[in-house]
């Protein structure tokens, strides 16, 4: 087996000026890189942005090895040895600038090893305790990796085969270091193996990125799996909360002024949006209607569940004839005092079909929208937000006088969301824009789909509910 230096193919060195222009663009790089890694903004469940900080780490290793490796390239080979005094070329010693590479050989003839001062500094053993003969280089290892090593040296002396592998080692100071260990046998006159070359590396920085980022990889994949997950059964969960109609729904015990209602609710595109957003019309036993839109705090399946609470205490309020007003007041100390979210915003209607009659009351939330042949407009908001905080408060309620053929627009927050493209009053502009064609739709239901249409029912930042309610005759 030839010598690993190849004698008869004496290297080229490479021009000086190339490698000073690599070793500068691996700086300016590396540089880049460093400030990519600064901006990189991380915190404990930020899976994402841990990702992208193990993987700038890990950037900055591999830039880092190159650098050094550029460098050595630039020095060049440094003289072989006089102690060496095989037929053939002697192995390589790599000069290193820094500790994390060494070279070692072990003579098989004499018995002698030779270290680098490198490789004593990666194992934390002084010079003058001299370096392990091979067969005492396990002894350093992992037990579990012992085998390992022993199987690579008795193949490379045995068979000839080349050592390409990584190890762990405990180092007299305890502290445990991966190497990569890439070594050959070097052969005499008669072909027989006569020393073993071999060099070190230690890569437990690198591997340590790369274990960072992999972790970090499989963490974002599992909370990215959660996620949807969760927003599955969120979005399922909010479905079953809901009404169970779809669509339009005539309420059909009112005599005059019956009301066609339907609503829609729009989900968001990512888990952690999915909220307590809900709809509700209830025919009540006087022979009016309860219509409401709102939204709890919080995200995911305890908003949701806290919403099932929140839709029975309203009916419940509805059903006994509390008004709009009073009714806000107990549904938010329910909310405040329970284990559940709190309320977000609400809007709720009460319509008397027999006098045409809509009493409303709000809390936080963007007003009914009224739309009138061809027009709309906000409801007035009511007086005064919230009268006493004592138990039993009222929140402040309005009344407006309906015709037939008037459509109601009920919707939460989220269907017009605030941000820096829109705000909530470009929102409710873009609502009144369809007036035209609010008005001269046939039904609720093609109301619905036109808000739908118009505000997008794919990749949405929050979840959304409107409702949409028409006064027949």
């Amino acid at each position: 087996m030839p010598s690993h230096l190849f004698a008869d193919r004496p290297a080229q060195p490479p021009e000086p000026g190339s490698v000073d222009a690599l070793i500068s663009q691996t700086r300016r790089l590396r540089g880049d890189v460093d400030a990519v890694r600064r901006d990189t903004v991380v915190d404990d469940d930020d899976a994402q942005g841990r990702w992208q900080r193990a993987l700038c780490d890990l950037a900055v290793h591999h830039l880092d090895d190159l650098r050094e490796h550029l460098g050595q390239l630039k020095e060049g080979l440094p003289p072989v040895p006089e102690a060496v005094a095989f037929p053939q070329a002697a192995p390589e010693i790599v000069p290193e600038a820094q500790t994390r590479v060494g070279s070692a050989e072990w003579n098989l003839l004499t018995d002698e090893v030779s270290w680098s001062d490198e490789l004593f500094q990666i194992f934390g053993r002084s010079p003058e305790s001299g370096a392990p003969p091979l067969d005492e280089l396990g002894s350093t290892l992992f037990s579990e990796d012992q085998p390992l090593l022993t199987a690579w040296v008795t193949a490379c002396l045995v068979d000839g085969r080349p050592i390409d592998g990584e190890f762990r080692i405990v180092r007299a100071d305890g502290r445990v270091r991966t190497l990569h260990m890439r070594g050959e046998p070097v052969l005499d006159s008669d072909g027989c193996t006569a020393s073993m070359w071999a060099v070190m590396r230690d890569v437990s920085e690198l591997r340590r990125s790369q274990r960072a980022v992999r972790e970090s990889r499989d963490s974002l994949q599992r909370q990215r799996e959660i996620a949807q997950t969760e927003h599955r059964l969120a979005v399922e969960l909010q479905e079953a909360v809901l009404p169970p109609w779809r669509g339009s729904l005539r309420l059909p015990h009112s005599d005059a002024g019956t009301l066609d209602v339907a609503a829609h609710y729009l989900p968001s595109a990512t888990s952690a949006l999915i909220g307590g957003d809900w709809y509700d019309a209830l025919e009540l036993p006087d022979g009016s209607s309860m219509l409401t839109v709102g939204d709890l705090t919080g995200h995911g399946v305890t908003a949701t569940s806290g919403m099932a609470m929140m839709l029975g205490a309203l009916r419940g309020m509805a059903m006994a004839g509390i008004a709009p007003g009073p009714l806000m007041g107990w549904l938010n100390q329910l909310l405040e005092t329970s284990v559940q979210p709190a309320l977000g915003s609400a809007v709720c209607c009460r319509y008397d079909p027999a006098r045409r009659v809509l009493s409303w009351a709000q809390a936080g939330h963007p007003a009914p929208l009224l739309f009138r042949r061809g027009s709309g407009r906000a409801l007035a908001p009511p007086e005064g937000v919230l009268l006493g905080a004592t138990s039993g408060a009222s929140y402040g309620q309005a009344e407006e006088r309906l015709e037939v053929g008037d459509l109601l627009v009920l919707h939460t927050d989220g269907l017009t969301p605030r941000s820096i493209e829109f705000s909530r009053a470009d929102g409710t502009e873009r609502l009144l824009a369809l007036a035209p064609r609010l008005t001269a739709a046939r039904s609720a239901q093609d109301c619905v789909r036109l808000v739908v249409e118009e505000f997008g029912e794919g990749e949405r930042e929050d979840d959304a509910c409107v409702l949409v309610a028409r006064v027949g005759e």
